[in-house]
């Protein structure tokens, strides 16, 4: 092979083995786009609530599927209501320091929120609906988008009954120009532990998978 042919095979075999390295480092960063930080909020008072089990599920498939995820449980912590004083200017500090402090630090770069409630008298718990109600602090900061999820229980079977919760949600998600990613609606538990013989906490850990 004389030099002229010698160095176009080199050069081809070099461009070659220049794209495929680019490729790879493509795709490594194509993987690492898609991890998220995810926000769960959960409002049931009971630790071993049904609302509870599926968001302990929905946070096993999400952290298997490489996913940072933070918790908060506003059912044991400290938040106080909002009180419309308007002190915060709707992007800035709340008069109160407590607990929701910690939602306020997670919330802003979160790329996706996660909302588990028991159905209470056909809304959120009153302890989730005090977290959401404070978003107004921070509602400079968190009209961007952002994907979320709805994880409900109640006890009674009607399909109608679930309305309030989900249009509640979708009516929040419109206003903050959030996406639904899901939601698990689970009819027909009361007790403590009910859920545990249903679909629905493999529903809420596939779900968190598929993210």
């Amino acid at each position: 092979m004389n030099r002229r042919k010698f160095l176009k095979a080199a050069a081809i075999v070099t461009g070659s083995a220049f794209l495929g390295a680019g490729f790879k480092v493509s795709t490594a960063k194509a993987k690492e786009q898609k991890k998220m930080k995810i926000l769960v909020l959960t409002g049931s008072p009971r630790k071993n609530g049904n609302s509870n089990t599926l968001a302990d599920n929905f946070i096993k498939g999400a952290a298997e599927a490489g996913h940072e995820i933070v918790r908060f449980d506003a059912a044991q912590k400290n938040v106080h209501p909002c009180i419309a004083c308007n002190n915060c200017g709707m992007n800035g500090p709340c008069v109160f320091k407590d607990d929701f402090e910690f939602v306020r630090q997670h919330i802003v770069d979160a790329d996706m929120v996660v909302f588990a409630t028991p159905m209470y008298y056909f809304g959120f718990s009153a302890q989730l609906k005090t977290v959401i109600d404070r978003f107004y602090a921070v509602n400079g900061q968190i009209h961007r988008p952002k994907k979320a999820v709805l994880l409900m229980t109640y006890a009674n079977t009607a399909a109608e009954e679930a309305e309030p919760i989900k249009k509640h949600y979708d009516i929040l998600l419109n206003y903050l120009g959030w996406k639904d990613a899901g939601q698990i609606i689970a009819p027909g538990v009361w007790p403590a532990g009910a859920i545990n013989g249903t679909e629905y906490p493999k529903q809420a850990y596939e779900l968190g998978k598929s993210i």
